[in-house]
């Protein structure tokens, strides 16, 4: 089967940073599915794995945790799929990602693909939507249902995937007032479009643009870009007995206690928790999937493409890694077909 993957770790304008290879097809076990790749989704995990490290390798590594296709087979445990299922998901960090024609994954991470959106719109949404739905409601324990309705979230990095999802749901879900930073007119237009009910620049002084907008603190913050530069505010804005999450590891350590006096808490997301500790709650990806599929085809949610790069191939990845890499996305880019 074709797949594109790599060797060693090379910046994107070595020839070899990314290559169109032949392996072998894989088989599922347990409760594998074996699907049959028709989009795939580039996020920043993918442009940090391809980076990671400087040692040259003799096992080839194949990246993509964002995928639509079709289930082909099943492993003799599975019951939530058959063969024919339309699915997406965002997979596990654990195996070979999803750049390849045939991938394994495991069905308990695995939902029913929207059945209004095509393979490349729903390839957009597995892991910005696992990752913006488990901050919120899990993390952060906002309600879904509307019991924090009115309440001040503030999404630093919203025109991003994550931030992209992070404000539908704040705002069709848990009924808050969002308030987003963007810096460029393209990104203030989208969160706009999206719901934000106000925006800041987040390369900018960030407590002035709050208490400009009349909300010096807020309930929530969710931080979808560099957490580090940030962070020394992030003490002034939150509100007492406010709650943090951030998806982005930082570099160095940075002290907590300043959240000690306004009873503030502190929290990570990282969507493959689960499926790189096999936790007992796994297979609630799944029924988060399946919820956002119902909620994406009833109009509830959109989805966030912005721009379908054409055919899976190592040509156009690299193009999508370097979207990636220059900082400025603006929603999700998509590849389909091989």
């Amino acid at each position: 089967m074709k797949a594109v993957g790599f060797y060693q770790y090379l910046p994107l304008d070595h020839p070899e940073s990314l290559l169109d290879v032949e392996v072998e097809a894989p088989q599922p076990a347990v409760r594998d599915l074996l699907v049959e790749v028709k989009a795939v989704s580039v996020n920043p995990v993918d442009a940090k794995r391809r980076a990671a490290g400087s040692r040259p390798d003799t096992e080839l590594k194949i990246l993509g945790w964002d995928a639509a296709g079709i289930v082909s087979a099943v492993g003799p445990q599975a019951k939530l799929f058959k063969p024919g299922d339309k699915v997406y998901y965002a997979g596990s960090n654990q195996r070979p990602g999803a750049n390849s024609q045939l991938h394994l994954v495991n069905e308990r991470i695995v939902g029913p693909k929207p059945t209004n959106l095509s393979f490349a719109e729903a390839a957009a949404l597995p892991l910005t939507t696992i990752t913006a739905w488990e901050a919120m409601f899990e993390r952060m324990g906002i309600s879904k249902s509307g019991a924090d309705t009115g309440k001040l979230l503030l999404i630093l990095g919203g025109a991003g995937g994550v931030g992209s999802i992070a404000i539908q749901l704040a705002k069709k879900l848990a009924r808050l007032k969002v308030i987003a930073s963007a810096s460029r007119a393209d990104s203030i237009a989208w969160v706009k479009a999206l719901g934000a009910d106000a925006t800041v620049d987040h390369a900018k002084p960030l407590p002035e643009q709050m208490a400009a907008l009349g909300a010096p603190d807020v309930d929530f913050i969710f931080c979808c870009n560099n957490t580090e530069p940030v962070f020394p505010v992030l003490p002034r804005l939150i509100a007492p007995q406010g709650r943090i999450c951030s998806i982005v590891r930082m570099g160095k350590p940075v002290d907590l206690s300043l959240l000690q006096e306004k009873s503030a808490s502190f929290a990570w997301e990282g969507m493959f928790t689960r499926s790189t500790f096999q936790t007992p709650d796994m297979e609630a990806q799944h029924g988060l999937l399946e919820d956002a599929a119902g909620l994406f085809e009833s109009g509830v949610l959109v989805t966030t493409v912005r721009e379908n790069l054409g055919k899976i191939c190592a040509a156009h990845l690299k193009r999508a890694h370097q979207r990636i890499e220059q900082g400025h996305m603006v929603g999700k880019v998509v590849l389909e077909g091989f």
